[in-house]
């Protein structure tokens, strides 16, 4: 059995690592009010550009374009998007575990990371790591994102890169945050909704449909781009926030425990030293 000495020890360790995790939940929670409300806002901008572009695609039929053509080449950029500190519960894992139980081959990927922890776990799993973006990770801008944004494009329009996958944690409310995967570009559209749209009138753009794609599909991929920094930081906090506040409670926990046994061994002390007394005295007698 632990000494009374070992058990405050402890209990005073237990009870300092508590102070900082309530810190550290008081500070996650305000930046989560913050951070969420960007989401909130962000939101419907950008599911809205998303359903568009796909609705205006959907309505133009078979369109030649650099941004959309696939070109034949195998390999996927994929920005992963995770935080730069971890004590966020499972946050950065599921996002990691996304993306490696996905069907995607490992030798196709090149990782775009944003946020040091998922680029240093896949690092270690021997994934092709092409550029850190960790930096925008703490106050996305959408500066931030149209300079990724167009990194990718250059890359797909030469045929360096087939496909631009996204991997971020969706925020639908403070505890609920949800890991998604999904395809920028090219973008998928229903074959049978196209056939159909065909037979009806197309789409028509002015001045020309390459000019108005020109100019649409980069805003389409800043705007998801953009989107998902917003709403994965507010993940983030989320996700901090319910930890600290599982790591206090259990912190108070092993408190009360540890104030029992410290309880226990004292009495267990009393009773003993009142023992050897009494013991003491009748020998004497």
């Amino acid at each position: 059995m632990a000494s009374m000495a070992d058990i405050k020890r402890r209990k005073e360790s237990i009870a300092n690592t508590q102070q900082i995790t309530k810190a550290m939940k008081l500070v996650s929670t305000v930046k989560l009010q913050k951070a969420r409300t960007r989401a909130e806002q962000t939101h419907p901008y950008f599911q809205k550009m998303y359903e568009t572009v796909t609705s205006i695609l959907k309505k133009s039929g078979g369109l030649k374009h650099p941004y959309l053509n696939v070109n034949g080449s195998e390999k996927k950029a994929v920005i992963v998007v995770s935080s730069n500190r971890g004590l966020a519960g499972g946050y950065n894992m599921n996002i990691v575990k996304l993306l490696t139980e996905s069907n995607l081959n490992k030798e196709s990927i090149e990782i775009y990371g944003v946020g040091h922890k998922a680029v240093e776990i896949l690092s270690r799993k021997n994934y092709k790591i092409t550029a850190d973006y960790s930096g925008m990770v703490e106050e996305p801008r959408y500066a931030d994102a149209q300079k990724l944004g167009r990194e990718l494009l250059s890359r797909y329009a030469a045929g360096e890169i087939g496909e631009i996958d996204l991997a971020y944690t969706r925020f639908k409310n403070t505890v609920v945050h949800i890991p998604e995967l999904i395809k920028l570009l090219p973008v998928e559209i229903d074959r049978e909704a196209l056939e159909e749209t065909k037979m009806n009138t197309l789409m028509n753009y002015e001045p020309d449909e390459e000019e108005s794609l020109d100019m649409i599909i980069p805003k389409y991929i800043f705007s998801m781009i953009y989107g998902a920094l917003t709403e994965a930081h507010a993940s983030e906090n989320g996700a901090r926030m319910q930890a600290m506040d599982s790591a206090t409670s259990n912190a108070e926990e092993m408190i009360a425990e540890l104030s029992l046994a410290y309880n226990r061994a004292r009495q267990g002390a009393i009773t003993q030293e009142l023992t050897e007394i009494i013991s003491g005295a009748e020998a004497l007698n």
